[in-house]
């Protein structure tokens, strides 16, 4: 994928970091990726265009448009990322016309303009940093839930390890150095950092901590080093200035500024007690360091893993869910915090700084945003709903059953013949994914799409439906559980024992879609309700059908089907942790398969259906349609 990053960089501020990351994490993968922005030069291997993108007077911003438009069709791109309101302002007018998708990555609480109401700047998708700027975005920005995804920064923990590695290189630590104390190493001294910027509300909350938190600290703890690492000093308020300076006389080498370094882990190893926000504690807690998480909306207190939910939806303490009156900032629970630390320092628990290494590895957090991309670059190319539909049982005579989940052999033949004449395109969502990706052409996706899809893997699939779907000249996405064991629909009759006992097919048989060129997606390992398991169970009923079904069929598995559709947000989250892109649903879901991946509507197909029926269930407007009479 050919990708374009616009951003404000008149400094390096973390929308700055996080761009380049991504950047040079998609790079890395083998995407093709340019940056244009303010700078000269930014770390990255990618191409580098300066724009002075954050100047708003309106000459200029129609000269970045016309520079940006050049640019798109100079290198063909397939996606624009802006990463600022500035950016994703002349991105939206440079891609009018152009069929190339924007996508902004939203940082901070935006204010309303009355650009926001009159054009949709942000583009065809926005990725929110945080879920409380999520809820701003959907309650105060107004924007359509389906447009957000919330993608968290992403951070290169193996950059860290190479720095930490190359500094013990240069230095030698002697044991004499350490002291033992509770159950960690520590220096003979304790260290607490403040890191973070010295101006605007952050640079008032580090006045506040340097005027009435750590006088009282450095007097009650006669080992303790602050250090204060971030901003320019200049542009500390003028009363912390006077209160740092009066520390320094009195403690002197107890008190370090150490001002901007591009090197923030190895001070954090350093360090016992960290105090920030953003980027600064998700670092800390992930090298193990506690953390007080303080930014510029709120002190979220320490990160626990009882806290951390809440303290990570607001960013670590820098983003509100809605506007409330300000309130002068309080430093007495952080003074009381950091003594109850101090008095009994401790590392950060182990599964909660995993869970953290998890939640903003670079790598994890890059595919995310590339499916926001595909995501962006098929609602933009592919406005319309595509009809997904579920079939199951293909029988040769209507089985003596209760459950209308079966199409008879000859109905099915009609079915075929109807999409046929109405010249409807079957394709799998391997197909979808090769088009969102990129390695097909947008021209040749088609023009009325269809994606047939058959749970459970019955037996008359492979002696009635495969042959019926050959001769048409079809493939659809074939269902299956990930435990080869079951060989009958055992659920059915564990909830009703009068229910008629229906053969699945054997390793052979579902061999032979995949060598017919069908996409076989998951259905679980045993077919349970997802919704009523606990989330460990439901993980690896999802994880483990995946797992099995690539390991015996040696295909690739993309897509999972909901047993029931039964499924909650929780089910959802843990569907894409198994590593699925899309995941289907049984009569709910977005209007668009691109509103959510991991909830696509599909249309049940049940026995007797007609040419009316067939006619609506495959039109673009019957998804509007159902929810229309849905709501009657």
């Amino acid at each position: 994928m050919r990708i374009l990053h616009v951003l404000s960089a008149n400094f390096f501020a973390g929308s700055v970091a996080y761009a380049v990351a991504l950047a040079e994490a998609h790079h890395r993968e083998g995407h093709q990726v340019w940056l244009a922005s303010d700078a000269a030069a930014l770390p990255t291997v990618a191409g580098q265009v300066q724009l002075p993108i954050s100047q708003r007077k309106y000459g200029q911003r129609l000269r970045n448009i016309r520079a940006l438009r050049e640019l798109v069709r100079r290198h063909k791109i397939d996606v624009v990322h802006a990463h600022s309101r500035a950016a994703s302002w002349v991105s939206y007018f440079a891609l009018r016309g152009l069929g190339v998708p924007l996508v902004s990555t939203v940082h901070g609480r935006q204010h309303l303009h009355t650009s926001t109401s009159l054009f949709d700047i942000y583009g065809q998708k926005v990725i929110a940093i945080c879920e409380n700027l999520a809820q701003h975005l959907r309650e105060e920005v107004k924007m359509a839930p389906a447009k957000i995804a919330v993608v968290p920064n992403g951070i290169n923990w193996e950059v860290g390890i190479k720095n930490e590695e190359l500094k013990i290189k240069n230095e030698k630590i002697g044991a004499s150095d350490l002291i033992f104390n509770s159950s960690f190493l520590i220096p003979d001294s304790l260290r607490l950092a403040f890191i973070g910027r010295f101006n605007g509300p952050k640079g008032e909350r580090a006045a506040a901590l340097i005027q009435h938190v750590f006088p009282s600290l450095l007097r009650e703890f006669t080992q303790l080093r602050v250090t204060l690492i971030g901003g320019e000093l200049e542009q500390l308020p003028a009363a912390g200035k006077a209160a740092l300076a009066e520390l320094q006389r009195q403690y002197g080498e107890r008190v370090e500024v150490i001002g901007f370094t591009d090197d923030v882990v190895s001070w954090l190893r350093r360090t016992d007690l960290v105090i920030g926000a953003g980027r600064v504690a998700m670092e800390a807690l992930g090298e193990g360091r506690a953390v007080l998480a303080l930014g510029e909306a709120l002190y979220a207190g320490p990160v626990s893993p009882e806290s951390y939910p809440a303290v990570a939806a607001s960013n670590f303490g820098d983003i509100l869910p809605e506007l409330r009156p300000a309130a002068p900032f309080d430093p007495a629970p952080v003074l009381a915090d950091a003594r109850a630390f101090l008095a009994q320092p401790y590392r950060v628990d182990p599964a909660l700084r995993a869970r953290v290494r998890a939640d903003y590895d670079l790598a994890r957090v890059a595919r995310r945003v590339l499916g926001v991309y595909e995501s962006a670059r098929m609602a933009l190319a592919v406005p319309d709903f595509i009809p997904v539909l579920m079939y199951h049982k293909i029988p040769d005579q209507p089985p003596a059953t209760k459950h209308q989940i079966f199409v008879t052999k000859e109905n099915f033949a009609r079915h075929l013949a109807y999409f046929k004449g109405r010249g409807l395109q079957p394709l799998t969502f391997q197909d979808y994914q090769d088009f969102a990706r990129g390695r097909r052409p947008l021209a040749e996706f088609p023009r009325r799409p269809l994606i047939l899809t058959f749970d459970d893997g019955y037996l008359d699939n492979y002696t009635n439906l495969l042959p019926l779907m050959q001769q048409y000249g079809y493939r659809g996405v074939l269902y299956l559980l990930g435990d080869f064991e079951v060989r009958y629909n055992q659920w059915d009759l564990a909830e009703d024992p009068g229910e008629p006992r229906a053969e699945l097919m054997n390793e052979a048989q579902k061999r032979a879609f995949v060598a017919a060129g069908w996409e076989i997606g998951a259905h679980t390992l045993t077919h349970p309700r997802l919704a009523d398991l606990p989330a460990a169970e439901a993980a690896h009923e999802m994880a483990a059908s995946k797992a099995e079904l690539e390991r015996r069929l040696g295909v690739s598995v993309l897509s999972f089907a909901y047993p029931y559709g039964s499924l909650s947000p929780e089910v959802k989250r843990l569907a894409a942790e198994a590593g699925f892109t899309y995941a289907v649903a049984t009569d709910s879901g977005g209007m668009h398969l691109e509103d959510d991946r991991m909830q696509i509507f599909r249309i049940n197909m049940f026995p007797h259906e007609s040419a009316g029926s067939l006619f609506k269930k495959t039109s673009s407007w019957y998804r509007r349609y159902y929810r229309w009479k849905r709501k009657q």
